[in-house]
């Protein structure tokens, strides 16, 4: 009985050739004797290879594939966008769209075969478990938020929005910067953290590992913020001053702060990453790096629709968008008359 799910690398294999001459006779490209084309055209036949793989042109159908370990897109403020992008790019050209979820361990080039998707689309991180199960599909793929090497990726400029955000805080004479950040595995996450480090460094800061703390992987989202805000605090000199790596994390050590007594700006001045809707709708406004989500998901789906799909890390410009959250004045005024709140609370 055939096998519709066999790989191009089963294939070579079976025909004794590399994958390189295998994707060559089945797309009758030159470079070949026609001996080794009808042989890999044979073995191809008798194993049942579903030539549809690869397919030239338009997708016939495109899948937008992600993590659930980053929950579902109608709570994530990002990837929700990152999604409505690539929705829009496949509308005009009549690309159908679905989704699907997946976690490491699972059937998902089975979990694929079964959406019968031409072309992927993965946003976000995914272990590289998860990404050699995906590439073994052997689809046309493009990456979003994410890099690996030898595939299509399309990112923001993460290294230079770290380094904004924190230069930003550096020109308000903010003494104590401290950051909070994500799993540093996160390809997005990794370079604001490099960004970051890299604008203490020009400013001739040296680099404290102490203000610089990892969301606790064992904890709910939210109070894993809470909990990093609160682990700063505790330092013998708090920072006056936080870049967070995304604009939730921003805002709920914020409402931490505020619960503890300090002020935002006057004691404790903040930036995020992301500009998400409620960012400016904060209370006190939030300072965020912007990037246009949106864009991430139109060219990523773009270059599939178009065929553009040669390994390549394609990075949007990013610009920070400066509100209350990191206002300088108040707090430069205040400096030398008010002693630090966190140290006025802790002697309480």
């Amino acid at each position: 009985m055939a096998d519709k799910g066999v790989t191009i690398r089963e294939l070579a294999e079976a025909a004794g050739v590399s994958i390189g001459t295998v994707s060559r006779a089945l797309k009758g490209q030159p470079g070949l004797s026609e001996q080794t084309r009808a042989q890999v055209l044979s073995v191809a036949q008798q194993l049942g290879y579903d030539t549809a793989k690869l397919r030239t042109g338009k997708p016939r159908r495109m899948l937008f594939l992600y993590s659930r370990s980053i929950g579902s897109l109608a709570n994530n403020p990002f990837y929700s966008y990152v999604l409505h992008g690539a929705e829009t790019a496949c509308r005009d050209p009549g690309v159908p769209l679905s989704i699907m979820s997946v976690l490491g361990g699972e059937d998902i080039a089975g979990q694929i075969r079964r959406h019968e998707a031409d072309a992927l689309l993965v946003a976000g991180y995914i272990d590289p478990e998860a990404m050699e199960a995906v590439r073994q599909c052997e689809l046309p793929l493009v990456l979003v938020d994410h890099f690996y090497p030898g595939v299509r990726c399309v990112n923001d400029d993460n290294l230079r929005g770290g380094w904004l955000a924190t230069q930003h805080l550096l020109e308000g004479q903010s003494q104590r910067i401290a950051a909070i950040f994500g799993p540093l595995v996160h390809y997005s996450v990794s370079l604001r953290a490099k960004g970051f480090r890299r604008a203490l460094f020009e400013a001739g800061r040296l680099f404290d590992p102490d203000y610089e703390v990892i969301l606790d992987p064992s904890l709910e989202y939210r109070e894993a913020g809470r909990d990093a805000m609160r682990r700063l605090l505790e330092l013998p000199s708090p920072p006056d001053a936080v870049f967070a790596y995304n604009d939730s994390t921003a805002m709920t050590a914020i409402e931490y702060c505020l619960e503890q007594g300090l002020r935002v700006p006057e004691d404790i001045r903040f930036v995020g990453y992301d500009d998400i809707e409620a960012a400016a709708r904060f209370k006190p406004p939030l300072t965020t790096v912007k990037m246009d989500k949106e864009a991430l998901g139109y060219v990523a789906a773009k270059a599939l629709i178009e065929g553009d799909v040669a390994p390549n890390d394609a990075s949007l410009p990013v610009e920070l968008v400066v509100r209350d959250s990191s206002r300088a004045v108040a707090a430069q005024a205040e400096a030398a008359v008010l002693p630090a709140a966190p140290r006025r609370r802790r002697a309480a």
